[in-house]
């Protein structure tokens, strides 16, 4: 490949330097673009564009190929935990055996809320959906410590360790508070994920017993959804943290672009879809079959991805990983309808031949239920575990000199000028 691109305007020729990737694809360098000829590219939704070189997450949608600095998902996702990975993302390397019981003493440390922030949850009516609980509560962490330089390692390395610690303490607070149900403190003598299964679940009243396959589970899916690269909340991190706005600032924005439906709500869906179709009077194949006539109403949901081509690496995983967690609960009827749909879909030309393939979210949704989870808690979930990913990518962020507060261009399309009508003459 040649080091440059050459780019053709006005009879004018520019030249556009390549920015090498380690792997997978590079990039031009088209900064000059603007300067140079007065206009700007027009990229919806950002497909060709890169807005960052970052060093954490590799993804080769076409191969199905996920990686967190170096390590491919699949291993992490059987030899690794949950806490192990969120230093592995935040600090670069996996960590020794020493800094491995450091990083999570730091952890146990800082679990509890300040007394004061838990009366933060009483202003909230009780349906609250508690994505935007938990949002509001990551932000106001920002209000009882105010050590917030976000150029000041010891600084930033104290709001890393407090976010990692409260947030499942957050979101069990704010799960409880939908019940109506007494908050429990935490027990530090547990690890981050039996930590927020006990507090979720559990009663003051009575000792939580924890079953280690559904505490595997949770964390396994915790790794899983980790870091996803430039995605819409990671991005949407970066662009806030541009700003120098604060680390739980930053986080509590991620948590609102993840709670949309086409982000983070993508396993509430499909479980939607799957319990439609037990409900109905036909069977998966008269489903799809109205899928490919593309019926009114009727979506397949939890199949294709933005970047993946091919069969998302995670919902391999996430797949094996449903039968244990639901032969431990028992025969699923919603399980057997969703193996029926995948079987379907990978033997069939039509949703082959435009990469339909199962995603992560297509099993999610049934493991989460099968554990208790309320569906509005899926989400919740999903940010839990991908919270270190958006650390990373914040403190990658802000101390990269190259960085600029982000400001996208527009092509305008509206009124040229116009002179203002007094209002009698309207």
């Amino acid at each position: 490949m040649t080091d440059h691109a050459t780019f053709s305007a006005d009879g004018k020729d520019l030249t556009f330097p390549v920015v090498e990737a380690a792997e997978g694809n590079d990039g031009y360098d088209i900064s000059s673009l603007l300067k140079e000829t007065g206009n700007v590219t027009l990229d919806v939704g950002f497909v060709n564009t890169a807005s960052c070189e970052s060093d954490i997450t590799y993804i080769d949608g076409d191969q199905g190929i996920l990686r967190y600095r170096g390590y491919p998902i699949e291993q992490l996702a059987e030899k690794s935990s949950f806490v192990e990975v969120c230093y592995l993302l935040i600090y670069g390397e996996l960590p020794s055996e020493n800094e491995l019981e450091e990083f999570e003493a730091k952890i146990r440390r800082h679990t509890m809320l300040h007394e004061d922030l838990k009366a933060f949850f009483n202003g909230f009516p009780r349906d609250a959906h508690p994505m935007p609980v938990l949002s509001s509560a990551v932000s106001a962490l920002g209000t009882f410590y105010q050590d917030l330089d976000p150029f000041d390692p010891e600084q930033v390395e104290n709001s890393t360790i407090r976010l990692l610690a409260k947030l499942p303490t957050i979101a069990a607070y704010a799960h409880k508070k939908s019940l109506g149900q007494p908050f429990l403190y935490p027990d530090n003598s547990l690890t981050l994920t039996e930590n927020f299964l006990r507090m979720t679940f559990g009663f003051p009243a009575e000792p939580y017993e924890l079953d280690p396959e559904i505490v595997k589970a949770l964390d396994q899916l915790f790794i899983l959804h980790a870091d996803h690269e430039q995605n819409c909340s990671t991005s949407t991190v970066r662009l806030v943290g541009s700003s120098q706005a604060t680390l739980y600032n930053s986080i509590s924005a991620g948590i609102h672009a993840l709670s949309g439906p086409l982000h983070g709500g993508a396993n509430q869906a499909v479980l939607e879809m799957l319990t439609k179709i037990k409900n109905a009077e036909y069977d998966t194949d008269t489903f799809m079959k109205k899928v490919k006539d593309k019926e009114d109403g009727v979506k397949l949901m939890g199949f294709g991805h933005r970047v993946y081509k091919s069969y998302d690496p995670r919902a391999a995983i996430v797949k094996e990983t449903a039968h244990t967690v639901l032969e431990k609960m028992g025969s699923d009827e919603l399980m057997e309808i969703a193996m029926k749909l995948e079987e379907i879909a990978l033997a069939d030309d039509y949703f082959v031949e435009r990469k339909l393939y199962p995603n992560v979210d297509f099993y999610t949704g049934l493991i989460y239920t099968a554990m208790g989870f309320q569906p509005k808690m899926f989400t919740v979930l999903f940010a839990i575990g991908r919270l270190p990913g958006w650390i990373a990518q914040w403190r990658e962020m802000i101390n990269d000199p190259k960085t600029k507060i982000g400001r996208p261009r527009q092509i305008y399309t509206g009124y040229t000028e116009r002179d203002y009508v007094a209002l009698d003459q309207r």
